[in-house]
């Protein structure tokens, strides 16, 4: 394994961010969609010698997918087996669920993130401005706090269930992320009215969360889901 091992050494010194170029029509975010992942290492991969595969096993309730490298030696390494659940069984679901597993297996198998946007904004230091001396002293206006995500959150128990862990440094930016993303994905898979209601009570918890915190996330989360309930009412209309 010593030819792959390095060459794989070599090509992640080149690996770039996942980029965020996709944009999520639901939500006013940015995310990086399977085709960023690709390009991120693929050139550096191939620079190397080495071929990218991914590879599917059947399963029951959803996709495998295992991501491995093959070197022009011969030698193989692969980054192990993801399970994705496929909320619906249809078509359209186990789709969703391949492309999702895909991404998720790249990523942790070439060790790379999506462009942290947020956080590279956030670290931008605002120019200090000069604060005028006056002989009257101003209250102290305290900051608010940021917002914690916790550390394990779930819906109820059901298959729309959202189901959320994050580390103790987690940003709450991130975390949102996750939950706007598996959201949207049980959205994406719901087949008729009621079941865009039921993913909205199974996970209401969750979202009472995010209203407390975040009222222009939570505000944008509620447009979603009667934009979702609105398209079924045009369906029938049709």
């Amino acid at each position: 394994m010593k030819a792959i091992a390095t060459a794989l050494v070599k090509a992640q010194r080149e690996f770039g961010p996942a980029l965020k170029s996709s944009t999520n029509p639901h939500f006013r975010s940015k995310y990086a969609d399977l085709s960023a992942c690709i390009e991120a290492v693929i050139d550096s991969l191939n620079n190397n010698g080495i071929y990218l595969m991914q590879l599917t096993d059947e399963c029951e309730g959803g996709v495998k997918v295992s991501t491995v490298f093959i070197h022009e030696s011969g030698e193989q390494m692969s980054g192990g087996s993801l399970f994705m659940p496929a909320t619906k069984h249809d078509a359209q679901g186990f789709g969703s669920a391949l492309s999702y597993a895909r991404r998720y297996s790249l990523m942790a198998a070439c060790g790379i993130a999506p462009e942290d946007d947020d956080g590279n904004q956030a670290t931008k230091t605002a120019p200090q401005q000069a604060v005028p001396i006056k002989a009257t002293p101003k209250p102290v206006v305290q900051a608010v706090p940021q917002a914690v995500p916790p550390k394990k959150v779930a819906g109820n128990d059901s298959q729309w269930q959202l189901k959320i862990t994050a580390d103790p440094e987690t940003h709450w930016n991130d975390w949102l992320s996750v939950v706007v993303e598996g959201t949207v994905f049980a959205l994406d898979m719901a087949q008729t009215k009621d079941d865009v209601m039921t993913v909205w009570r199974t996970n209401a918890n969750i979202y009472k969360m995010i209203e407390k915190q975040d009222a222009t996330a939570y505000a944008e989360l509620t447009a979603t889901f009667k934009t979702y309930k609105e398209s079924f009412n045009e369906q029938v209309s049709e």
